[in-house]
């Protein structure tokens, strides 16, 4: 085990900790921020900071602590270039990875941002220099949203030109907007966890040790012992300052209050080519020994209607077997059933707590499926004790997801419509977790014996016959596997930028000027 001190959770930015969509905030608004003085901007900066939310414990099921939970949240961060616009010291702002200074912008052959994705064709807020900070409004309605987003172009009014909002992001029919929103999808007036493909997403966001989450959800979400239990992912994988699971500090710029309880975050406008998707859907499932809906589990390792994964009901007929307890199971919970309730809960649990030890060969969930690849569960290790820890090729790989879908609900969804999703995610290192998992693991597959192939949702395929996916069959069964080839880009980045969370303490200090280094 790591270090168990507790965190200080007043002092972490709020996003860091929590995913606000499950804490009931399926609203959200981002927008981006350029500084044109910057004695403004920090004066801007000391108004905006009482507004920003930290990750202290709200009353919750999983923590019925009395700490109000607020209608609206906001959060703040800034890219290399706005901190050198903020006049960080320069020994403070060469102590910042290389990654985080060269920006997504010009990482992008490492990350495969090509033809489409290229980011000569992201939409206009992204073009052009100046882009400083990034801000996320998360709300419970739009209602508190559309408050607190004037409350913040009130204070930017006030800063006497000394900060801007960057306009220039497409939105429906058309348009151009001065920021990005977000929402859950609705069904029949309520949110869901579902995106534009129809997959539920967002399923199984890494613990680490001092999020103040329920220990109960350590279980899936942890990193998987010689013993096959699990135990909390060390803070450091996730948060500046505190000890990763190569038992050293992460690298940081000084001083060290600059970057303790900070992070890193990457911000990517992904669309969906929602036409693309389902007409190969289509067409690959005529010849597909299997539902449409199996096939699409198959390329994501999760079904499409509830999220369950592939190792727990790998065919159409083990589906039908799951759904029919489900059903059963909750049918006695509503009505009273105590024993029933506890089933219901452990085999809900099954949805994260799993491993692909049975299931090797990628019969039951395909080797190169999307949560095979980005999260590995251990399944790397193809010798017995190769490693000291069975999860080792992954504990330093994890990514903790933030962001919602965008768009899909205010013209007709095809491929030129605006649809798809705000993906962020969070760590301690943008090269190691994120860049890594987009280079080795969404576009190509070495590690997995699969040579080049891609991930079919995220991987930058072109339609040739060589963008392929394989879905393996039992060994030995007598069925031979299944090639889907020609592979369209089924999602194409649309712009995005790496972003340093600071904590309250380090944001206060740039706030103040008072940043040294020595």
């Amino acid at each position: 085990m790591t270090n168990n001190r507790p965190l200080d959770l007043y002092d972490i930015q709020g996003n860091i900790c929590k995913g606000y969509g499950r804490y009931g905030f399926p609203k959200a608004r981002y927008f981006f921020l350029e500084f044109h003085q910057a004695d403004l901007a920090k004066a801007f900066l000391k108004q905006l900071t009482p507004l920003i939310t930290t990750a202290e414990r709200w009353a919750h099921k999983d923590h019925p602590e009395p700490e109000e939970k607020p209608t609206v949240t906001t959060n703040i961060g800034f890219t290399f270039s706005g901190l050198k616009a903020l006049q960080i010291p320069d020994r403070s702002l060469l102590g910042f990875p290389l990654e985080f200074q060269m920006g997504m912008r010009d990482r992008k052959e490492i990350l495969g941002d090509d033809g489409p994705s290229d980011p000569q064709n992201w939409d206009p807020v992204w073009q052009g220099e100046h882009l400083h900070a990034w801000v996320s409004i998360n709300a419970q309605s739009d209602a508190y949203l559309n408050q607190r987003y004037q409350q913040i172009e009130q204070l930017i009014a006030e800063s006497q030109n000394g900060v801007s909002i960057r306009p220039g992001h497409k939105g429906p029919n058309g348009s151009l907007l001065p920021y990005q929103d977000a929402s859950a999808v609705f069904e029949n007036g309520k949110p869901t966890p579902k995106e534009h493909f129809g997959f539920v997403d967002g399923i199984g966001n890494p613990y680490f040790e001092g999020c103040g989450n329920d220990p109960s959800r350590i279980a899936g979400r942890g990193k998987l012992t010689r013993e096959g239990t699990w135990e909390p992912l060390a803070t450091g994988e996730f948060i500046l300052g505190h000890i990763d699971e190569a038992k050293e500090y992460p690298p940081a710029p000084a001083p060290k209050l600059l970057a303790r309880n900070g992070t890193f975050m990457v911000y990517r406008k992904l669309h969906e080519n929602v036409k693309t998707f389902n007409d190969y859907v289509d067409n690959m499932a005529k010849d597909f020994d299997g539902s449409k809906e199996l096939l699409m589990a198959k390329f994501a390792g999760r079904w499409p209607d509830n999220g369950a994964p592939l190792v727990l009901a790998p065919d159409d007929q083990a589906k039908a077997e799951l759904d029919q307890k489900l059903a059963e199971l909750k049918t006695k919970a509503e009505g009273g059933d105590q024993c029933a309730a506890g089933q219901l809960a452990a085999l809900k649990k099954k949805w994260i707590d799993f491993t692909y030890d049975e299931d090797m060969s990628g019969s039951k969930c395909p080797v190169g499926a999307h949560i095979r690849r980005t999260n590995t569960r251990g399944s790397l290790e193809t010798e017995k004790d190769a490693f000291n820890s069975k999860g080792a090729l992954v504990d330093r790989r994890r990514l903790m997801r933030r962001g919602l879908p965008y768009g899909g609900h205010d013209e007709l969804t095809d491929n030129d419509s605006e649809q798809g999703i705000i993906f962020m995610c969070i760590g301690a290192s943008i090269e190691r977790q994120f860049e890594f998992v987009q280079q080795q693991w969404v576009n190509y597959s070495n590690d997995f014996k699969l040579s080049n192939d891609k991930d079919v949702f995220l991987g930058n395929h072109n339609g040739k016959l060589t963008d392929k996916a394989i879905i393996q069959a039992e060994p030995g069964g007598g069925k031979a596997p299944f090639f889907c080839t020609h592979l369209p880009r089924m999602v194409e980045t649309r712009g995005g930028d790496y972003f340093f969370i600071p904590s309250i303490t380090a944001l206060e200090m740039i706030a103040q000027g008072i940043v040294d280094p020595a």
